[in-house]
This record gives structure tokens, sequence and C-alpha cells, in this order.
């Protein structure tokens, strides 16, 4: 029988819930205050725990901490009064399994326990089985509606972050680095939606001139411009009833994005030579790797349209920061290469695990699909070895850095975050072209990493235009 534990300090709703779960049959403990449930946590152990946000003696947030610190395994679902949509990621960002709002209903209450039961079984199963790498059988990374998710708790945190908005109308802003896989998490939020049957509109930004990106947008009619031969429908007008995605936003014009303002503000569009208004029923979800709000403070994005935009945002964790989804995804790629070249490579090398999992894989999944895809390609035999991937993987060493730490630093504070990405290296023996071209490869890397590889504020900041840094970044196998 699972266990479960009630936290709320309303006696009327710990009595409702306990009757309704022990007629589902659920075994239930009640405690009024933060202090008395933590004692029960003590003393047995539950599956999941519902805890009001609001307590006597303490929040929501703070119970979600010590349970997630003390009780790791013990799923968390947090009870409110005050339905806010940027408190429930917060929430599930810190680890919660879900959020719910009061007046509670049945369906949803039942529904939601029993997938966060079925959630809580799952991950102490991964826990306790070998590591994923030695499992037979059931080595193919999760595949949700385009993602190539896996299972560490970024991916898990982003599935339930898409749950959780794609039944609603809001705008989204999706943040990360080049290759993370942006697009796909935009085209996953739109299939879980109302609009699902409806278009899915993807325009890449950073591609679009400032003369081009009014068309584009917007569309035009015949003759209303030179070299407008025929009438053109925009892409807000091809995406009306769905979804449009605008991929690297924050390098569009100031002039187009005030023009973006007023369409996604008024919800009407008009061609470039009209004067008739079309009605908009759209979704916008953007994305960028760029910083916007460094953007608003520089004078470079609007403000007023970066809040039209931000009405929930998700960020795409880089693939460095994945743990054990590396392999996962590798070998889904490893299978969808295998039915492209019609080969039968059955696994990869020990070293090309060591190569993969050292490697900080700078052009993210985007950059592992396509090394896993030229390996399957020149590879021989059903495995893959060292000898198929790329230099800058194979001879991928971790540097060895010189730092000191901080005074008076403490250690726990830091637990589980990730390492300092930019030390002093230790000072190494060169000569002087390989030093040279060492110091151009850490320039550009280092650049590209401080905009989150957008490339024309790279170049930018680089002195050099766009065509010169992919050249480099060609050369380098930057991608």
């Amino acid at each position: 029988m699972k266990k479960i534990l009630i936290i709320d300090d309303e006696v009327n709703v710990t009595v409702l819930l306990s009757k309704f779960l022990i007629r589902n049959g659920f075994s239930v403990c009640t405690a009024s205050t933060g202090n008395g449930g933590l004692e029960y946590l003590n003393k047995e152990e539950f599956d999941l725990v519902l805890c009001d946000f609001r307590l006597e003696d303490t929040d929501g947030r703070e119970m979600l901490r010590k349970i997630k610190t003390q009780y790791p395994k013990t799923g968390v679902i947090i009870i409110t009064g005050y339905s806010d949509i940027k408190m429930a990621v917060e929430l599930i960002k810190m680890g919660a399994y879900d959020y719910i709002s009061k007046p509670l209903y049945p369906d949803e209450i039942s529904n939601t326990i029993t997938k966060a039961i079925e959630t809580r079984h799952a991950l102490v199963e991964d826990d306790e089985a070998p590591a994923l790498i030695n499992k037979t059988g059931k080595k193919q990374a999760m595949l949700a509606d385009g993602i190539v998710t896996g299972t560490s708790r970024a991916s898990k945190d982003l599935l339930r972050q898409i749950e959780l908005v794609a039944p609603t109308t809001y705008s989204v802003i999706i943040l990360g680095e080049s290759g993370s896989g942006k697009e796909e998490v935009a085209k996953s939020i739109h299939l879980h939606s109302p609009r699902a049957s409806q278009p899915f509109i993807a325009m890449d930004c950073g591609s679009l001139t400032k003369e081009l990106a009014a068309s584009e947008f917007f569309g035009h009619e015949k003759g209303s411009f030179t070299g407008a031969f025929a009438t053109k429908i925009g892409h807000f007008e091809m995406a009306n009833g769905g979804t449009l995605f605008l991929d690297e936003v924050g390098n569009l014009s100031y002039e187009i994005q005030a023009a973006l303002l007023r369409t996604v503000q008024e919800r009407k569009v008009k061609r470039i030579g009209s004067t008739k208004e079309i009605d908009l029923d759209v979704r916008i979800i953007i994305a960028t790797n760029e910083n916007l709000v460094e953007a608003i403070q520089k004078g470079r994005f609007r403000e007023d349209l970066y809040h039209r935009f931000n009405e929930f945002n998700i960020y795409m964790p880089p693939l460095r920061e994945r743990g054990n989804d590396i392999m996962l995804l590798a070998e889904h790629f490893l299978q969808m290469a295998n039915k492209e070249l019609d080969r039968k490579i059955t696994h990869f090398s020990p070293e090309v695990v060591e190569c993969f999992m050292n490697y900080r894989w700078p052009g993210n999944v985007r950059e592992l699909k396509n090394i896993v895809r030229r390996a399957a390609l020149i590879s021989e035999g059903d495995e893959i070895t060292t000898k198929a991937l790329p230099l800058e993987i194979s001879n991928f060493k971790l540097p060895t850095f010189a730092y000191s730490q901080p005074a008076n630093h403490n250690q726990a504070d830091n637990y589980d975050q990730p390492a300092p990405e930019y030390f002093e290296a230790k000072e190494a023996k060169h000569d002087l072209k390989n030093a040279a071209l060492e110091a151009e490869y850490e320039t550009i890397l280092k650049v590209l990493r401080e905009v989150n590889f957008n490339k024309t504020r790279a170049a930018e900041i680089l002195n050099i235009d766009r065509k010169t840094l992919y050249n480099k970044m060609k050369a380098i196998n930057l991608k």
C-alpha cells in the first residue's frame, strides 16, 4: 500500500483529502505543521508528501528544500490557494513533482498523485540499477515528440515545464546555448497545446536583413516595392491559429522590434502595401542564446517587447551538464545513423564513452548528433572506436587548472554545483605557431561561451565579420 503524508494547517482540507485518499487505497498520515511533518518523515518512509505552501511555522519552499535534501527519493506535491505560474516553475526547478491550487478537484488530485508515485518509483529503480552504459536491452534515449531527452534531473525538469506551460496561451522564451535543442522544445510545446492541429511556423531571425525582415514577418502585396513581383504571405499570417517560433530574436533591428511590438499588442497584421488588417490568433515562442536583459540595458532590445514575450521562460541546459544523458543520446543517434546508412553498429568502445563523457560539447546536442553520424559512416564492424572520432574529441584532455580557493570558502555551499569553467591554466610549453593558434582558439571559444554562442555578438566582440568567424569555427570543428 502506497503511503502519503499530508501537511496542511487547514483541518477541513486535511480531513477531506485523507478520506478521499483512503477510499482510493492509500495509507495516509497527517500533520498540521512543517515540524510535525518532518517528525513523521524521520520515523517512516513515504512515497509522497502533499504539502501546503503556507504553513504556520514555515512555507512550502523551505519544506521542499528540507525534504529533497534529507529524503531525496520522496516525491513532493505543493498545494496552495495562491495560483502563480512563476511560483510553480520555481518549485518544480527545486524538485517538486507538481503544483496544484485550491480548490482541489478529485480527478486532478488522483491523476497527479498517480503520476507522481509512478515517477518516484521509476527514479528509485534507476538509482538502484547498474550504470546506464552497462545495461542491456533498453539503451534507447527517451523521445518526446521530437525532443531527445534522457534520465537526468535537468531532462525531467524540462519535460515537466513543457507539460506545465503547453496547455496555456502563454508566450514563452526558451533560453540556451546554440545546438541545445530550443526549436525541438518549441515544437513539443506546440504539439502538447490545443493548437497542435494548426500550423507551427519557425523563423530564423538571425539570418534576416533589415530590408527583408518586415516582408518576412508581415508579408507584402504585389508591386508594393521594387522586386515585389508577387503577393507574399508573411509568417504571422501563415501561423494564424497556431504557433510562431522566432529563433535568435535578439538579432532583430530596433525598428523591426517596434513593428513586431505593435503586431503582438494589437493582434493584427497588415501586409506591406495593403490597407487591410488581418486578425491574428497566434501563440509566440521565442528562442535566444543571448542575455536579453543585458541587451535591454545596452539599448539593443526593447524592454516592452521583452515583457510581452516573457510570460514564461524555459532554460535549456547545455549537454555538458546532463551527465549520463550524453550516452543515452549518443545511442539514440547511433540507432538513427544505422537506419539511415543501413549499418549494424551495436555499441561504442569504452574509450569512446570516456571521450564523450569528458568532452565539453560546445555545439551541444547538435554537435553530438553530427559526430555520431560521421563516426557511423566511417566505422567498420559493429563498434565505434576512437579512430572514428575527430581529433579534437579523441585527443581531448580535461585541463589541469591552477587556482586558489577564495578566503572563507565553504565547500558545502557549492555542493553539486557545476565546476567553474574559466581558471588560469598552468603554464605549458608550445612552439610559437601552436601557441598563437591555441590562443586564438581559446579566445574564440571563451567569447562564444560568454555570449551563449550568439555568432553575431561574438563576431562584433572579436572585431571580425561573421564569415571570418564561421571559417575559424569550421577550422576547429565548432559548429
